[in-house]
């Protein structure tokens, strides 16, 4: 497919450290394209990329394409305290939330909010900035489901967060470490 021209790169999704490395090694091997980017879920809430897929992917440079930036809206806040706004992806379809409906999800979404409202930002915004400022990430595969939040996640883009707001992440994370795993 990529000799007739009809896959241009080749990308990976939802893989491990050990499944990186031998995709590239492989490829290399075979005198196959080479892997690009690697699409996992990364988020304030599920940071497992960071044990160990994080050095593959910056050494052997296949980048994170970070999926669920938001996890399914939570770190916009707007499911705290049992929220179900209309139209809202889990008010829609709350099957697809159970990966949040976890032990110490709400309680860390809870504390993220705070934190990006007591450092004058949006709590969307702050997700994906800190997503964006990853040094692994290519990109973030943002969702929207009106053009509000499609404003205000394009907006994100001019969002860098400081030493200050990055250290407050780190310690609501070690208080809370990957509650939607």
């Amino acid at each position: 497919l990529v000799d007739a021209g009809k896959v241009r790169y080749i990308g990976l999704s939802n893989e491990t450290p050990w499944g990186v490395q031998q995709f590239t090694r492989l490829a290399e091997e075979h005198g196959l394209p080479r892997v690009v980017s690697v699409q996992n879920a990364y988020n304030l809430l599920n940071r497992a990329f960071e044990n160990g897929l994080d050095e593959v992917s910056y050494r052997e440079q296949v980048p994170l394409l970070v999926y669920s930036p938001l996890a399914f809206g939570h770190l916009a806040g707007k499911y705290l305290d049992g929220g179900a706004p209309d139209g809202a992806r889990l008010t829609l379809y709350p099957d697809f939330g159970n990966r949040y409906a976890k032990p110490g999800v709400e309680e860390a979404v809870r504390e993220y909010v705070q934190l990006a409202h007591e450092s004058g930002l949006d709590p969307a915004q702050m997700a994906l900035a800190f997503c964006r400022q990853r040094f692994f990430t290519a990109s973030t595969i943002i969702g929207a489901t009106t053009m509000a939040q499609l404003d205000a996640d394009i907006d994100s883009a001019e969002v860098t967060l400081g030493d200050d707001v990055l250290n407050a992440i780190d310690a609501i994370h070690r208080r809370y470490t990957n509650p939607a795993l």
